[in-house]
């Protein structure tokens, strides 16, 4: 089994009642075990020029978990996940009901098309290390170091829900 953390998030829709159903799809599936949910945090969207208050907020979380699916295959399911929520690829950084990203899976360090391992930007979004931090406070981002450290000079830019 390997040990990974996702990051959830949404804009559009009842956001809480979309992070809520995908943790019960992944607790759902057979291969999935130990599914834990951080409190959730409201944060302002990031678009390609950076932080846009005019849009939706949106309201993240991070879920830890073991698997003993591949990172391809749990991608996949995560993007099932993300489809049944109604999420609709139409611009990158635009808003959406559902996101779902790999932000570790084990010790993995690899880059592909479509997946980079640990996630390439998580190191930096308040939004993933703010419920990270307080699902596990000893956590490490592999690569980058303390989790709670990285997250201590961006708090200020969510709100903790709950």
């Amino acid at each position: 089994m390997t040990a990974v953390i996702l990051a959830l998030g949404g804009n559009l829709g009842d956001r809480e009642a979309n992070i809520r159903s995908a943790v019960e799809s992944l607790k759902g599936h057979k291969a999935i075990s130990k599914v834990k949910l951080s409190p959730l945090v409201e944060s302002y969207a990031v678009t390609l020029d950076g932080i846009d208050e005019s849009k939706p907020k949106f309201l993240n979380a991070v879920i830890s978990l073991e698997t003993s699916l591949s990172a391809k295959e749990l991608l996949a399911f995560a993007q099932q996940i993300e489809t049944a929520q109604g999420r609709v690829r139409l611009m990158r950084w635009d808003s959406r009901t559902l996101d779902i990203d790999i932000i570790t899976f084990g010790s993995t360090l690899k880059a592909t098309k479509n997946l980079t391992l640990p996630h390439p930007r998580a190191y930096e979004r308040a939004f993933v290390l703010v419920p990270w931090m307080l699902l596990d406070p000893e956590a490490v981002l592999p690569g980058h170091g303390s989790v709670a450290k990285l997250a201590a000079d961006l708090r200020d830019q969510v709100v903790v829900i709950e």
